[in-house]
């Protein structure tokens, strides 16, 4: 069995320089590993009429027996795996917005006062890229702020930036009111799904938020690179906010990539492959990466919700009862054991967890 502080050093990397200063140095050259020749084979569907559906949250919560919007959040995890969530209540407009100003000015601050909170070998907390395992592996144009902040006793404040002198407070504040709007979510799931919602929250009951504020700096040869590589994300569900109006987001869909349009001051919620596995399949994780902009920085922050300590990822009994399991069963600390042990790559987190058919 995989200890939790174990489960969190397996996710170390290999170190490699910080793309923020590599992106104002380069002069144009671009170093190869950054370098993606596939890029160019790849279609990108421009098309302003395909966006991922619109969830208006306080039509919810004040009916969610509002049969049309819990059909439209339905067929949003079904059909597309992502949404856009407006009208988040839970999450205060003033600390939204908060967050959104202290990470701009913590990536704002001199490199050297970054890299006091560089990551380690043996961790995934602090500053820099996770999940490098090579010397020759291609890297991302980006760098993150990556920190657990629930539970609480999992915090690694070593990491916790104390500049702007905010920082700490506001992400406190955001990832309590973070956890409220998610096990929201979860309840209004798990009633599409037919299956007990206080049973399906009380998973992620002290469960894990971790938070990853991304940077992407402007790249001449944006067409190039990526900001992130293709992958689906192995928790339970990550709500994203975009911090400034560049845009960077795309989808996979039918084999081509989707642009996404983030609206103002919503969320961007996606299914992960633990609720994909969790639904039996119902409910999909989808493949997204981000793409940068030739001239402009673009930052983001991302929340990855994740069940608590000791519970069993696997097919919930009451949706296997028509179809049989398609999905393995096994422990949380076995299920981290193995993503945090592999870089991003497309869905191969949950294609391990299927069952031949």
């Amino acid at each position: 069995m995989v200890s939790e502080e174990m489960s969190r050093e397996l996710g170390g990397s290999v170190p490699i320089a910080n793309v923020q200063a590599l992106a104002s140095s380069c002069s144009g050259n671009i170093p190869l590993r950054y370098l993606r020749p596939e890029l160019q084979s790849e279609e990108v569907l421009v098309d302003d009429t395909l966006q991922i559906p619109t969830i208006d949250m306080r039509k919810l919560m004040v009916d969610d027996d509002d049969d049309d919007e819990m059909g439209k959040l339905h067929s949003a995890c079904k059909e597309w795996g992502f949404f856009q969530l407006i009208n988040h209540d839970g999450v205060a407009e003033e600390v939204m917005e908060k967050m959104k100003a202290d990470v701009q000015e913590f990536f704002k601050l001199p490199q050297k006062e970054k890299n006091a909170y560089a990551k380690q070998p043996t961790g995934v907390d602090g500053y820099g890229q996770n999940f490098v395992r090579s010397e020759e592996q291609k890297l991302n144009w980006a760098d993150d702020l990556f920190l657990q902040t629930l539970p609480i006793p999992e915090r690694k404040m070593r990491f916790w930036p104390q500049q702007p002198t905010s920082f700490r407070e506001t992400l406190d504040k955001y990832s309590l009111e973070l956890v409220n709007v998610s096990k929201c979510l979860l309840k209004l799931m798990a009633k599409n799904l037919a299956i007990n919602p206080e049973q399906f929250a009380n998973m992620f009951e002290d469960g894990r938020l971790s938070l990853r504020m991304n940077y992407y700096p402007p790249c001449e040869q944006a067409s190039k690179v990526l900001g992130l590589t293709p992958h689906s994300d192995f928790g339970g569900l990550t709500l994203l906010v975009q911090v400034n109006e560049v845009q960077g987001l795309q989808i996979k869909r039918n084999g081509k990539w989707i642009p996404i349009r983030p609206l103002p001051g919503a969320f961007i919620v996606n299914i992960g492959d633990v609720i994909e596995i969790l639904s039996n399949g119902e409910y999909k994780s989808i493949e997204h990466r981000a793409v940068v902009d030739p001239e402009k920085e673009r930052l983001s922050i991302a929340a990855f919700y994740t069940p608590c300590y000791g519970t069993i990822i696997g097919p919930l009994p009451e949706l296997t009862k028509e179809s049989g399991a398609k999905y393995k069963s096994v422990s949380r600390e076995e299920y981290i054991k193995y993503v945090l042990t592999r870089k991003p790559d497309g869905k191969s987190s949950v294609n391990l967890m299927k069952l031949e058919s």
